[in-house]
């Protein structure tokens, strides 16, 4: 957390006209709002967003007893997608656009995706049941919607780059309202994976062990699925999609203590937090004034890291 915070003040001072804004912001008004109401917001929505993911990627991986599980599992991913192109493509409004009412459309649309899509994929698995089954169905429900996306966009080619912009991932327009919804959001779904960690623990042990405990391991597997659509589609409809934070935080918790799903959970969140807003300094900061899509970033830094596992596991004999 000290960490985190310390990148949250330097996240004040990275832009296009550096710490020169920090310093004059006691004076000079447009200093002032560029710190106050662009970087700070930007900077603390990135920690959200990642923290969000991270949660997701950790309730993600106890669920499907998979560690290469991620948060897109289930349709949100495509959902989302989906949602801001039949936006787009209804409204004609750029994803640019800082009206908040565009914004607030924008998102609610890939919100509505990103649920969408995860009740689609628990119709198709027939519920929650079966895990395998609901793995599988959340890959054909991603495919199927990210084909309805891609025909939507061949038909209304205007509206390419704002979808482009939006698979990519950037947490440029992240303002304080966007930070207030993350911040509520993430605190419930911080608390109800808390408090369902022992399903997860139980889980880890297989599902018979699960039953034998008493669990009512149906009720509980929907309460897991509905906190993680909850925290993918609010990451989601804020930031556009930012790989490998969901997948890559729990790994690096695990790999540094073994500890049970409860911690593990919260560990996950602040670890996600600190990865997307380190990814976010950092493509802010490369080829400044310009910037790098920050979900490009996470990909690159993530798939690094995921080869590198890969390899020091194959050394091992482990895979």
């Amino acid at each position: 957390m000290v960490l985190s915070a310390a990148l949250i003040v330097l996240g004040a001072g990275i832009g296009s006209t550096g710490f020169e804004s920090v310093f004059a912001a006691h004076r000079d008004p447009v200093a002032l709002q560029i710190v106050r109401d662009i970087r700070l917001p930007r900077t603390l929505g990135a920690w959200l967003a990642g923290a969000l993911l991270g949660l997701a990627g950790a309730v993600a991986q106890g669920l499907f007893r998979n560690p290469l599980a991620d948060p897109y599992l289930l349709g949100s991913a495509s959902g989302a997608s989906l949602g801001m192109a039949v936006a787009l493509s209804l409204f004609g409004v750029s994803a640019a656009s800082t009206l908040w009412v565009v914004r607030l459309g924008l998102t609610g649309a890939a919100f509505l995706g990103a649920v969408l899509g995860v009740l689609l994929t628990l119709v198709l698995a027939r519920g929650v049941q079966q895990t395998l089954r609901l793995l599988l169905a959340g890959v054909i429900v991603g495919v199927v919607l990210g084909a309805a996306k891609d025909l939507i966009t061949i038909a209304s080619a205007e509206i390419l780059q704002a979808i482009q912009g939006f698979m990519l991932g950037s947490t440029g327009l992240v303002g304080w309202s966007a930070c207030g919804v993350m911040g509520a959001l993430g605190l419930v779904c911080v608390l109800g994976a808390w408090a369902l960690a022992p399903v997860l623990d139980g889980l880890a042990l297989g599902e018979a062990t699960a039953s034998s405990l008493g669990l009512p391991l149906g009720a509980m597997r929907a309460a897991l699925v509905a906190v993680l659509a909850l925290a993918t589609g609010t990451a989601v409809a804020q930031t556009g999609l930012i790989a490998f934070v969901g997948l890559a935080a729990p790994h690096l918790v695990r790999s540094a203590v073994k500890t049970t799903h409860a911690r593990l959970i919260v560990l996950s969140t602040a670890m996600g937090g600190l990865l997307l807003m380190a990814a976010d300094l950092l493509a802010r900061w490369l080829i400044a004034p310009q910037e790098l899509p920050v979900g490009v970033l996470t990909a690159v830094l993530g798939g690094s890291y995921l080869l590198w596992l890969m390899h020091r596991r194959s050394a091992r004999g482990g895979f």
